[in-house]
């Protein structure tokens, strides 16, 4: 079985849709595939509520700073194109990016959230959404050792 490691650094929509978009070609093809979201990337798997978590006031002010979910993410030029952008991809029958990441892991994409990330970032387990692994970088390491095809979005 071939296997496909993807960093998702980044939380723009633009990016973040090539990469669930190659996921789910590579998981189609029967690769094994694992997507290891750090820094802005874990934004994606942020869930969309506001949850009540205690942290110390930094966290929280860069906490409600940031996008929750693949519904709030922009374009990573032209930001304010982000509306149009998706209303052209409905009218081309392209899925959307919250579709794309459940069909990945409906075929088994990995999902690991970086946990030094998460702590730089005031991120709790109990903020982002259910279903997730959560690892450090010697894990995505080993998982990219293995892998035919490595990616950095």
């Amino acid at each position: 079985m071939t296997k496909n490691a993807i960093i998702l650094f980044s939380g723009d929509f633009d990016k973040s849709m090539a990469a669930m978009i190659i996921a789910n070609g590579a998981a189609a093809m029967g690769n094994e595939v694992t997507i290891f979201f750090t820094f802005w990337g874990l934004n994606l798997l942020r869930k969309p509520e506001k949850v009540n978590v205690k942290k110390p006031f930094m966290e929280k002010m860069f906490g409600s700073m940031m996008p929750r979910g693949p519904g709030e993410a922009k374009l990573s030029k032209m930001t304010w194109a982000t509306g149009m952008m998706k209303k052209t991809m409905k009218k081309k029958n392209v899925m959307e990016l919250q579709a794309l990441m459940e069909q990945a892991r409906a075929m088994g994409v990995r999902f690991i959230a970086c946990t030094m990330s998460m702590d730089v970032m005031g991120m709790r387990k109990e903020e982002l959404i259910d279903g997730l692994d959560y690892a450090g970088v010697a894990t995505y390491i080993g998982a990219a050792d293995e892998s035919t095809i490595t990616l950095f979005i």
